[in-house]
Order: C-alpha cells, then structure tokens, then sequence
C-alpha cells in the first residue's frame, strides 16, 4: 500500500529544495551564499552611484562577472558605457584597461609582442592590455575581424597565446564590448561565431528628465562619477566558486531547452540559440539567484535573463538591430509553459 509519509522520506534533499520553489523562501541555508550574497547586492548598489538610473544594467553587468561571462553594449554615445566598465572595476579594485578599437589595431597591440634585447640577446614579452583584471574594448565593431578574432581565446579559456608560447590571464577576466548602432561605416559586424562568446548583450538607453537632470548636477562635482572600492578581486572570485553550487532543477533545465528549441523552430528566426547560449544561461541564472540571495534558480530568473543572454544569439529574418532581438525572444518566451 502506498504511504506518502514514507514516500515524502525517499525524497531527496535538492527535491525539497526545487519544490519550495513555489513559496519562495526569502532566505538562503547555505551559509557561504548567506555571507556572500548581500556583498554581491552592495557592489550594485555601488555601481548605482554613478550610473544613475541604470540599476537594471548594472545588475546584468555583475551577472555577468560573477558568472564568469563577458558583455556587450550596443548603445550611442555618450550614454555611459565607459563609465558601467569603469565603475565596476573601482568598485572591486582590479586592473582595468581600455582598447579603443581602429581599423588599422592588430592583434599584437592587443595581446602582447615580444621585443629582442640586444644587450641579452633574448626576447622579452611585453604584455599587451589584454592583461588586465577588467578589459574595455570599445567600438569593437570598427577592429578588423583579424584583430577581433584574437578576443576569442582570451574570452573562451583565459589565456593567449603568442609566437607559440600561451600565458595565462588574470584568475579575474572580464570583457565588455561595445558597439555604435547607429554609425556603420568602416565598421566589420561581428560574426556569429564571436558574438557567441559573450553572454551577455544589453542598451543602456537614454534616462528620463529627472534622471538627466541628477547627471548633470553630478557632473558639477570633479569627483561626481568616481565610486569608493567595496569588494576586492578576492571576493569576486570566491562568489564565482559559490554560484557553482547553486541548485538548478531538472524542470529548470527543460525549461530553457523548451525556450532554446523553439528559437531554432520560430518561422521569423533564420538561426536560433546554440548549445553553448543553453549553458551561459544556466551559469547566468544561477549569478542571478545568487545575488537574490537564493540557493536555487526559479523559472523567474529565467524568464528575467533570456532575452539578454539569448538575443544576440539569433538570427532574425527581418534585421531591426545588429546584435540585439530582446523583443523576439520576449514573444518566443510567451509561448512557452513556464513550471511550477
């Protein structure tokens, strides 16, 4: 005869965990998340400060570093990109380099060359700025694909290689990329292939009349847009060991492969999500419960997340933007069941 208490018993603890899902505790059991979460929160606040208005892309920035991903911005002038890389990096006291990206930039200047010393005889590395903890390449766009392509090795396995030899980068290594929608000439659009590597896309946009106002005001003061330090590369890099062990459910993972399918089959979509943006979005949401201060993912961080992890993924038949399809993937998002 069945017994539900016994049957309730045979339940695994990860079991119980995804089925509170539903009530949502507010409270995480595991101490490390419960230590380190309300740091995670602290470095958006922070970023905040000088990103007015622009708590959401700050949020998906710090996803993104403590998933272990890259980003792009894909936004006009003038709108803060620079200072989102900037205040990040201030805020965790790591190294930050900018690469301001020309067609006639090559590959060398980004990674590193070796120069002959004729005193000793030997070569020596001269490390290139790609050497660094947080790394802006802005307007990447305008790079040649040559000198694009040499991103793909530093953002897929931390590490480049140079006239045969392969160095390590930083344990921290994050990349932030930007591009100018709206001016395209003398510009080499990203492949497919290299957009793939970042995880996350997103547009900061233009604030409203209030939020303008404070910038200028801001502005006034010299140190106005300049952050105080908060966490350090030390604690970036133990939070991205602790999203690890956040929990994501077997129906978590259906429902981000229902989504990811549905892309490769939706009749406006020329080329849907690969494999690989199935698992940045795992890694992704798992940050995201993390800086909720949850031990598991709910379909709610999904939800939340897959339109900038997924829309510089697809291939859409009508191009309204070169990198980004937030809406699409919104619309794909309505159609699929999301579980409980």
């Amino acid at each position: 005869m069945f017994n539900p208490r016994t049957a309730l018993g045979m339940k695994t603890q990860y079991q119980r965990l995804a089925e509170a899902i539903v009530t949502k505790p507010q409270t995480a059991a595991n101490p490390a998340i419960m230590q380190l979460a309300p740091k995670s929160q602290l470095l958006v606040e922070n970023m905040g400060r000088a990103l007015i208005g622009q708590t959401r892309a700050c949020k998906l920035a710090v996803v993104a570093v403590l998933a272990g991903g890259h980003c792009i911005l894909e936004d006009v002038p003038g709108v803060g990109k620079t200072l989102l890389a900037k205040s990040l990096a201030r805020s965790i006291q790591a190294n930050f380099k900018r690469i301001q990206a020309t067609p006639d930039l090559l590959p060398s200047d980004i990674s590193g060359v070796n120069i002959f010393d004729q005193r000793e005889s030997t070569f020596h590395f001269m490390p290139g700025p790609i050497f660094t903890n947080i790394l802006l390449m802005d307007e990447i766009n305008r790079a040649t694909p040559r000198t694009q392509s040499s991103l793909l090795e530093a953002m897929e396995e931390k590490q480049v290689t140079t006239d045969g030899t392969t160095r390590p980068l930083p344990d921290l290594f994050f990349t932030i990329a930007t591009q100018n929608p709206i001016e395209h000439h003398g510009t080499f659009p990203l492949p497919e292939a290299q957009l793939d590597r970042f995880m996350i896309s997103l547009s900061l946009g233009y604030p409203d009349v209030a939020q303008e106002a404070e910038i200028v005001r801001k502005s006034l003061d010299a140190n106005g847009f300049v952050v105080e330090p908060v966490l350090t590369t030390k604690d970036i890099i133990e939070m991205q060991n602790v999203i690890r062990t956040v929990f994501v459910h077997d129906k978590i993972i259906d429902y981000i492969v229902s989504i990811v399918t549905a892309t490769r089959n939706h009749p406006s979509i020329v080329l849907g999500v690969s494999p690989r943006g199935s698992q940045l979005l795992v890694r992704a949401s798992q940050a995201c419960a993390f800086i909720e201060g949850r031990e598991y993912v709910t379909p709610e961080d999904v939800k939340v997340l897959a339109p900038y992890v997924f829309g510089h993924r697809v291939v859409p038949k009508v191009k309204s933007s070169k990198i980004c399809h937030t809406e699409i993937i919104k619309k794909v998002l309505e159609n699929i069941t999301v579980p409980n």
